[in-house]
């Protein structure tokens, strides 16, 4: 891994969301991930996973696909991405355009326990979705170049940017519906109609 600077992960959230200007769609991974996201702002053209590791980029990648005029993002865990490996390769070999996954690395399982990843030690992140096919993949040096790469993804994809991140916790706790959730989601993407 390059030598990267630890930086915080509500911090680059509210970075990432402030550069969203298209109605860009957003799938939060499950715990900090789609915490933070909550409290970055909540917009109808976002999901909070609710109690399914790795699945974000999955499906980010099924939105990806769906509506192909509209970007997608993933933020996902380091822990997460490493259960679900195999969907980098999927999307190197689709190539959808129009997604971008932002992975937080902190090298524990923050949720559960703070029970160490392999990325602590051994694993890294960007040089196995390069290994995937996905070349434009990098690490995030620090803030600067963190928002640098998100408004380059965000004009064409795939693109996967790391971020090493400290181990704070998030700052606030999404409301747990997951019909609300899902309903908001949709109606924000234009697929289902507002009943009010």
């Amino acid at each position: 891994m390059a030598n990267v600077k630890s930086m915080n992960r509500f911090d680059l959230t509210k970075r990432l969301v402030a550069l969203l200007k298209h109605d860009e769609a957003v799938i939060g991974g499950i715990g900090n991930a789609n915490f933070d996201l909550w409290a970055a702002g909540r917009r109808p053209q976002n999901f909070y996973m609710l109690g399914s590791m790795g699945l974000a980029i999955p499906i980010a990648f099924g939105v990806a696909l769906a509506q192909p005029h509209r970007h997608v993002v993933a933020l996902e865990g380091d822990g997460s991405l490493l259960m679900q490996l195999g969907s980098l390769s999927t999307i190197a070999m689709q190539r959808p355009k129009n997604l971008t996954i932002v992975i937080w690395d902190n090298g524990i399982y923050q949720i559960t326990g703070s029970q160490p990843t392999s990325t602590a030690s051994t694993a890294d992140l960007v040089a196995i979705a390069q290994g995937s096919g996905l070349a434009n993949s990098a690490w995030a040096a620090d803030e600067d170049d963190f928002e640098r790469r998100v408004a380059e993804a965000l004009k064409g994809g795939p693109t996967l940017i790391a971020a090493r991140i400290d181990d704070k916790p998030a700052v606030a706790t999404t409301d747990r519906d997951p019909v609300q959730i899902r309903e908001r989601f949709m109606r924000g993407l234009g697929v289902r109609d507002d009943p009010n």
